[in-house]
């Protein structure tokens, strides 16, 4: 790849992102970059913490020492809330509510962007989350929008649960989506929306290798060399 690419991939929860950007950014040989999970991080550091997330001071000085960073271990990029891995705990449904409260602060979201831009502006990165298109790099290179539909996302995200030892039923999943569908969409900094010029891909009825070699076909139409 001669091209430092920029690559940002949006979309609502279960819909794909994370397992394609990480493809995506081996295969092309750049950084990947979970975004969402720096929300469920700072999340999991709020309720450690008791943080009153609605209490602007307490909040303010909570944000100025959020301590997030990234690892690489045996070719798998980790996340660490002050030098420690919490990948995993991260992931619990939980998280994901807590996560889009939290992520509708704009005292977060400001620390977290600057963060993101910092890490993705010399090119190279594939990033994904809700507003990497329209916020965070709207002059990114290429943009997607990944989605499926209600029920196949929370059946993607009922397996990779169980299948991390979670004993959860799809309904519970189902109501957490839909709780995380509706807050995401509608709070009123940096809501989740398609960017104007990104590619839709409903992956629905796709396997992931289908939905990458998609994405692949869409750079290599752009004219950036793989």
């Amino acid at each position: 790849m001669e091209k430092q690419l920029i690559i940002a991939i949006d979309g609502p929860s279960g819909s794909g992102k994370s397992t394609l950007a990480k493809l995506l950014s081996e295969r092309l040989g750049h950084l990947y970059i979970d975004t969402g999970a720096m929300y469920r991080t700072a999340a999991l550091g709020a309720r450690r913490a008791g943080v009153d997330i609605d209490d602007v001071q307490v909040f303010a000085k909570f944000c100025s020492e959020l301590d997030i960073s990234f690892t690489i271990e045996e070719g798998k990029v980790k996340i660490l809330l002050r030098g420690e891995d919490v990948s995993g705990e991260i992931r619990d449904p939980e998280m994901g509510i807590l996560a889009s409260a939290i992520s509708a602060k704009p005292l977060l979201r400001e620390k977290l962007v600057e963060l993101q831009r910092r890490i993705g502006e010399k090119g190279g990165v594939v990033l994904e989350g809700r507003d990497i298109g329209t916020v965070v790099f709207p002059q990114a290179d290429l943009k997607f929008y990944l989605d499926a539909s209600l029920t196949e996302r929370a059946q993607r995200r009922c397996n990779e649960l169980r299948q991390n030892g979670k004993e959860i039923e799809l309904k519970e999943v189902l109501e957490e989506i839909k709780e995380r569908d509706l807050k995401d969409s509608t709070r009123d900094f940096a809501p989740l929306k398609k960017a104007d010029e990104a590619v839709v891909i409903d992956s629905t009825n796709k396997g992931i290798q289908e939905v990458l070699e998609e994405m692949l076909g869409y750079i290599i139409d752009c004219k950036f060399e793989i």
